[in-house]
């Protein structure tokens, strides 16, 4: 599957928020750079839990912030929100590709954002010292993203190195 081949007539922006929510996610930008940013997220949140555009903003707040935790409960949420958005219910790890096919017949980019939502908190992970939970995710994102569009192989050799495993042979062992 090709995960640069997308038309962008769907991406998570496409559909707005409200104009209350997106003044407030405006509201959070402006009070950034004083400290003031989150409870304007918050709010948005509250009034638009189900708007990607909520979460990403929400999740590139709390990851320039580093709070990486509550970044990752973010994430948790978009990828959730996502799958949905593409008729997927299930947990990531149960994710195949026969699914993640039957979902690009729904929406492609919602299954790319997907994709790139569990990337990101497998990213995370590794931010946060979760090596172990972080391979898991991204060697999830290796499995439905075969010819590695998405570059998570990169991100997983840094990881299993700094596990100590430099070979396929340990890799397969470990």
């Amino acid at each position: 599957m090709d995960l640069h081949d997308f038309d962008v007539n769907d991406l998570y922006f496409e559909t707005p928020p409200d104009a209350s929510v997106l003044a407030l996610i405006e509201q959070a930008s402006e009070a950034y750079s004083e400290g003031g940013a989150e409870p304007f997220l918050l709010k948005a949140q509250e009034l638009a839990p189900e708007n990607l555009m909520v979460q990403v903003a929400l999740y590139r707040f709390y990851y320039y912030q580093h709070r990486y935790a509550d970044a990752l409960d973010t994430a948790e949420c978009a990828i959730n929100l996502s799958g949905r958005l593409f008729g997927y219910r299930g947990h990531w790890r149960q994710m195949t590709l026969e699914i993640l096919a039957h979902g690009m017949m729904q929406s492609f980019s919602m299954v790319r954002f997907y994709l790139l939502a569990l990337k990101g908190s497998g990213y995370l992970q590794l931010r946060m010292g979760e090596v172990e939970s972080g391979i898991e995710r991204l060697e999830k994102v290796q499995e439905l993203d075969t010819a590695d569009r998405l570059n998570v192989r990169m991100l997983l050799e840094v990881a299993y190195n700094r596990m100590g495993i430099y070979s396929l042979s340990q890799r397969l062992s470990a």
